[in-house]
C-alpha cells in the first residue's frame, strides 16, 4: 500500500494544531498522532496561566513572596527563555504577562491607546532579570509582587517540537506539527518530496505570498494580521514592545526559519520589536537561522542566507 499523509486537527493551548504523519497504515498513523496530541496536552497543563494548579500559575501567584519548585523541563524552558532575552536585549521577555490585560485587550471596545505614561507604568514589572532561578533547588522566583510570566512567545513552538519527538519515538518517519503557523517538519512527503510551506501574506492571511520547500526545519511567523485593533484608521498589532508598553509598528510580519520550532517561535516576536535593521543584524549573526520580514509598505527584507521564490 502506498504511503499517505494522515492528519488530525485539534484545538489546544488556545490554538489550532494540525498534526500530520506519513504512513501506509491509517490506524497506526492515527495512533502515532494521538501520542503527539497527548504530549501537547501534558505541556499545556504545565504552562497554562488559566489553571491555578499549573506550575506557571503557582510561580505567578507567589511572585514577590516565595520561590516555587518546578519540573526540570519547566525550569529548563525558563532558562532558555532568559538566554533569548539576553540575546535580544530584552525584546523577548517571559514576564510580559505583567502587562495588565485591561490596558491591552484588543477587542472591539478598544477605541484609544493608553497614554505613554500609563503604558510605561504598566511595563515597570516586565524585567526578565527579575526571574530568579536556583538550579540546585530547581526553583523559580519572581522578585516583584505583581510580576507574571507567560509562555505565549515560546510555548507553541516548544509543544510542537516535543510532539514531534514523541511521534518520532513511536515510529513516525516523517510528518508535520503545525501550531497555528508555528510548525516543525521532519522526513519527506510521500514520493520523497520535501514539505512545501506557505509564507502567509499579511494582507490576506489565507493566501501565501511565497512558498518554501523544507525538511527537518521549523518555521514560525509573527504577524500583525493575527490580532490587532484599528484606532483612527491605523492598525496596531498585539505585539507589545516590553520597554514602552505600546504596540509595535512598522512591520507587518516576521517569519523565522531554523532547525527548531521553539527557537523560531521565540525569535519571531523580538525581531518584530527590534525592527528591520536591528532584527536582520541579529539573525545574520546566527548560524542556521533565516528570516523574512515584510514592512508596513509591503517591502520584503530577507536575511543573507535565504532566497525566496
Amino acid at each position: 500500500m502506498d504511503e499517505k499523509i494522515f492528519k488530525k486537527v485539534v484545538r489546544l493551548m488556545g490554538n489550532r494544531f494540525d498534526i500530520s504523519a506519513v504512513g501506509n497504515d491509517e490506524s497506526r498513523a492515527n495512533h502515532i498522532i494521538d501520542y503527539g496530541i497527548l504530549e501537547i496536552q501534558r505541556i499545556e497543563k504545565l504552562l497554562t496561566t488559566f489553571n491555578d494548579s499549573s506550575q506557571t500559575q503557582q510561580i505567578n501567584d507567589l511572585a514577590g513572596i516565595d520561590a516555587v519548585k518546578v519540573d526540570q523541563e519547566v525550569f529548563d524552558l525558563i532558562a532558555r527563555s532568559i538566554r533569548i532575552s539576553d540575546l535580544t536585549q530584552g525584546a523577548f521577555d517571559l514576564s510580559y504577562g505583567s502587562v495588565d490585560k485591561s490596558l491591552w485587550n484588543f477587542d472591539v471596545g478598544m477605541k484609544s491607546l493608553p497614554s505613554s505614561e500609563v503604558a510605561k507604568a504598566m511595563v515597570r514589572l516586565i524585567n526578565y532579570k527579575n526571574i530568579l532561578l536556583d538550579p540546585e533547588k530547581r526553583t523559580v522566583f519572581l522578585k516583584e509582587k505583581g510580576m507574571r510570566i507567560g509562555f505565549g512567545g515560546i510555548g507553541k513552538g516548544y509543544a510542537a517540537e516535543m510532539a514531534k519527538a514523541v511521534m518520532i519515538k513511536n515510529g513516525a518517519l516523517s510528518g508535520v506539527v503545525n501550531a497555528s503557523g508555528d510548525l516543525t517538519t521532519w522526513g519527506k512527503q510521500p514520493g520523497g518530496l520535501e514539505w512545501t510551506i506557505g509564507i502567509a501574506d499579511p494582507d490576506s492571511k489565507d493566501q501565501p505570498f511565497s512558498y518554501m520547500k523544507i525538511s527537518d526545519m521549523a518555521v514560525a511567523t509573527s504577524g500583525n494580521y493575527e490580532k490587532f485593533v484599528m484606532i483612527n484608521g491605523r492598525k496596531y498589532s498585539h505585539t507589545i514592545n516590553p520597554k514602552t508598553g505600546l504596540p509595535v509598528t512598522g512591520i507587518k510580519s516576521v517569519t523565522i526559519i531554523s532547525p527548531n520550532a521553539e527557537l523560531s517561535d521565540a525569535l519571531a516576536t523580538p525581531v518584530t520589536v527590534l525592527g528591520v535593521k536591528v532584527g536582520l543584524d541579529l539573525i545574520n549573526q546566527m548560524k542556521q537561522i533565516a528570516c523574512i520580514i515584510i514592512d508596513d509598505h509591503n517591502k520584503i527584507f530577507t536575511s543573507k542566507n535565504i532566497k525566496i521564490t
